[in-house]
């Protein structure tokens, strides 16, 4: 376990040289058999933990569709059509911002710039607490929104009370384990779908403060965390900006997913439809956590590698992370189809719902595959920083191909919600053939030099700064 954990700390292939006093690691060409392994212990000790956190924070929101699952159909399609307008207009936004941390803080950590993470992270806490004033607006006006919109007049109305009690956690996004005991009383205070927010509100708050205690006491962030800082005021807007092409990044594609449970309102049955179709995107998303566990490791891997000046190491840091994305894909794949008419049955009493579940979990399993694909190359991108290059890809891959193709399958075509999702499977393999390109072109090599330079102009900047605060604060 130390072995493991003595290299997390430094970039897997050694060999140094030197530039503006930092010490960067020079080139090897040609990789060992030594290398791939320890790559693949490095990735799994990362991915680890990642996985972990990842699915234990969806697991608030799948626990929650289940106990409503079994209030009847309109507890369960105007919470799922909440949620989705929650994650669309709300969580989506803050965590494409909060993804900027990955580029930034992989790369200062990577450079030895501990306590920049600190930095990096005050700046993420105030622009992320700016933004959640207006979404919070939206959300308390969700079933008028939702109606506008042209959605089921009672779905809408409980979905915009649902919303209401939501409000609270938007400001403590990041949510634990902790709700499990309370959604047991779910069904003794009787306060239907509303008692589900209630639970996520107080469990996101639980679970900040909880965070909070960590990274103020922990030895593990004492060079990380070196308390508020001024310095986290500097240069803020050049974190807004990566903040807001990661966010794009993101909403692009968590937006084309929910959009079809929104899409799911305007069948002639939207009760069913949204029920059925919420309860697919709810396995997606579960599934989709351990996808995000490896993006985020890949993520940091080539960020770290980048920024000790080792293009070697991230281009087989993403190789191996590739071949554990099939593995696990294709796994995950093959359990999908043997419990398709287990998954309906957990969420649902209805038989009717639970059928039309099974029909859907092939189509769920290939998206799976997709989704580990596009997860990987998705956080090698955000390691090296090409969040505007992704927002392009996105865009074409959910906008021009993926949502129109679901409407023409659902709305025209009559394959129903099926075909929603069958849209979303063309969107995911344009996604992946585009990112797989990007990465095959990539000159490594250049990518460091080019990080290097933003180093460089950085430190510049930050310097020039300090002494601004210096002489304002001597005068």
């Amino acid at each position: 376990m130390a072995e493991v954990s003595s290299i997390v700390k430094t970039p897997l292939i050694p060999d140094h040289q030197e530039f503006d006093g930092e010490t960067i690691p020079s080139q090897r060409g040609i990789w060992r058999g030594g290398d791939v392994i320890e790559e693949a212990k490095l990735q799994l000790w990362l991915a680890g933990p990642l996985i972990a956190v990842s699915l234990l924070q969806y697991s608030l929101q799948v626990t929650s569709v289940m106990f409503v699952g079994h209030l009847g159909e309109l507890a369960l399609s105007s919470a799922s059509m909440a949620s989705s307008f929650a994650s669309v207009t709300g969580f989506s936004v803050l965590l494409g911002m909060g993804s900027a941390l990955e580029t930034l803080c992989g790369q200062a950590y990577g450079s030895k710039q501990y306590h920049m993470l600190g930095v990096h992270m005050q700046r993420a806490m105030l622009t992320l607490l700016a933004v959640s004033i207006p979404v919070a607006v939206i959300w308390f006006y969700t079933s008028t929104i939702l109606m506008a919109l042209g959605q089921d007049h009672e779905i809408s109305t409980e979905a915009g009370a649902f919303n209401h009690w939501m409000i609270p956690s938007l400001f403590a996004y990041h949510s634990s384990s902790s709700h499990c005991g309370l959604l047991g009383t779910l069904f003794w205070i009787r306060t239907g779908n509303k008692g589900v927010a209630l639970v996520i509100s107080i469990s996101n708050w639980v679970n900040e403060v909880l965070l909070a205690c960590y990274v103020q006491f922990s030895s593990t962030c004492m060079n990380t965390w070196t308390g508020f800082s001024e310095e986290a005021l500097n240069d803020i807007v050049s974190f807004v900006k990566l903040a807001i092409s990661s966010a794009i990044m993101i909403c692009f594609e968590y937006w084309s997913f929910e959009m079809v449970v929104l899409l799911s309102g305007l069948f002639p049955n939207p009760k069913l439809e949204t029920s059925v179709l919420s309860i697919s995107l709810n396995i997606c998303w579960m599934v989709y956590m351990i996808s995000v566990g490896l993006g985020s490791a890949i993520s940091t891997r080539v960020s770290n590698e980048l920024g000790a000046g080792q293009p070697q190491g991230a281009q087989l840091a993403l190789r191996v992370m590739t071949a554990m994305a099939l593995l696990e894909g294709a796994g995950i794949a093959t359990a999908t189809v043997l419990v398709h008419f287990v998954s309906g049955k957990l969420y649902s009493n209805e038989n009717e719902v639970i059928v039309y579940v099974a029909r859907m979990m092939p189509l769920l399993a290939v998206s799976d595959i997709l989704d580990g694909f596009q997860c990987v190359l998705s956080g090698a991108a955000r390691g090296c920083g090409w969040q505007n290059l992704c927002v392009v890809i996105n865009l074409g891959a959910y906008y021009v191909v993926g949502i129109p193709t679901a409407v023409l399958f659902a709305f025209f075509l009559h394959i129903g919600g099926m075909g929603l999702w069958m849209g979303i499977i063309c969107g995911l393999l344009v996604q992946v053939t585009a990112l797989v390109a990007v990465n095959l072109c990539t000159d490594w090599h250049e990518e460091v030099s080019l990080f290097i330079l933003l180093f460089r102009a950085t430190k510049a900047a930050n310097s020039v700064q300090s002494t601004i605060l210096a002489i304002d604060k001597a005068t």
